[in-house]
C-alpha cells in the first residue's frame, strides 16, 4: 500500500489566531426571508475572546420595510450585549455558539464562518463590520 502521509493538512502559524465569526440579521417578514446586516459577533476561542457589535442603519431598514419598528429592534438587539443571560459565565466558544444558534426569528445570525488572522482580533473585527455590515 501506498504511504497515507497527509502532506496537505492545514497549519496554522504560531503567530496567527483562528477565529468565526457571523453576521446578525434583521429580517422583518420572516416569510419573505429578505434581511439587513445589523451587526457582527465574533470569537477567538485561543484567545478567549468574544465581540459582538451592531451597526443598525436606520435608512437601509426603512427603505425594505417601511414598517419597521426600530425602537424594538434596538431593545431586542440589546439580548446580544447582555451578560446576564443564559451561557453568560460560559467559555467565549460556547456563549458564541449560544448567539448563533439557528432561529427563525426578527433577529438572525448568518452561518459561522471560519477565518485565520495575524492581525490583533479588535483589527480583524473593525475590518469585517465595515466589509459586511456598515
Amino acid at each position: 500500500m501506498s504511504d497515507m502521509r497527509n502532506n496537505n493538512s492545514c497549519h496554522i502559524a504560531p503567530d496567527a489566531d483562528l477565529y468565526e465569526y457571523a453576521v446578525i440579521r434583521y429580517v422583518p417578514r420572516v416569510e419573505r426571508e429578505e434581511f439587513v446586516n445589523i451587526g457582527l459577533i465574533m470569537m477567538c476561542k485561543r484567545r478567549r475572546w468574544l465581540r459582538c457589535e451592531i451597526k443598525i442603519n436606520e435608512s437601509r431598514i426603512c427603505c425594505m420595510c417601511p414598517s419597521a419598528d426600530i425602537g424594538l429592534l434596538k431593545r431586542q438587539v440589546a439580548l446580544f450585549g447582555r451578560r446576564d443571560v443564559p451561557g453568560a459565565d460560559l467559555p467565549v466558544e460556547e456563549t458564541y455558539r449560544w448567539l448563533t444558534a439557528v432561529k427563525s426569528a426578527i433577529l438572525q445570525t448568518s452561518p459561522s464562518h471560519p477565518g485565520i488572522s495575524r492581525d490583533p482580533m479588535e483589527i480583524t473585527f473593525a475590518r469585517l463590520l465595515r466589509e459586511l455590515v456598515e
